[in-house]
């Protein structure tokens, strides 16, 4: 994979995201694609971006945690971006917890009202 580019249409297939997402991330700086006039490159560094962003939305982190996140390895190498991502990691980890306890309570208090309609019927 070191000398793969992807274009800005097989960015969008490979990661299955709309043109528009890839503009904004571009837009927010959390991608910088090499350009060539009108054209856009993705190199290997932007696709493992690219791959990071999707884990951090898909573990629930905003836009913002996860480009000063990326900022942390540009500015301060690997070590400073882990004990970051760490306690992001943490703090999330919490939160999923309460959201997940929450929504058993509701589950719960579902199914007892359905089971309730159940026998009224």
């Amino acid at each position: 994979m070191p000398d793969t580019r992807l274009s800005f249409k097989e960015m969008c297939a490979r990661f299955d995201v709309t043109p528009r997402t890839l503009r904004y991330y571009e837009y927010i700086e959390l991608l910088e694609p090499a350009k060539d006039g009108r054209a856009r490159w993705y190199s290997p560094r932007e696709i493992a971006r690219m791959t990071l962003i999707l884990r951090g939305r898909r573990f629930g982190f905003s836009l913002e945690e996860i480009r000063q996140w990326l900022l942390i390895y540009q500015q301060d190498g690997s070590k400073p971006q882990l004990q970051a991502w760490m306690e992001l990691a943490d703090r999330q980890l919490t939160e999923l917890d309460r959201q997940r306890s929450e929504l058993d309570v509701t589950i719960a208090d579902l199914r007892t009202l359905r089971d309730t309609a159940a026998k009224e019927l």
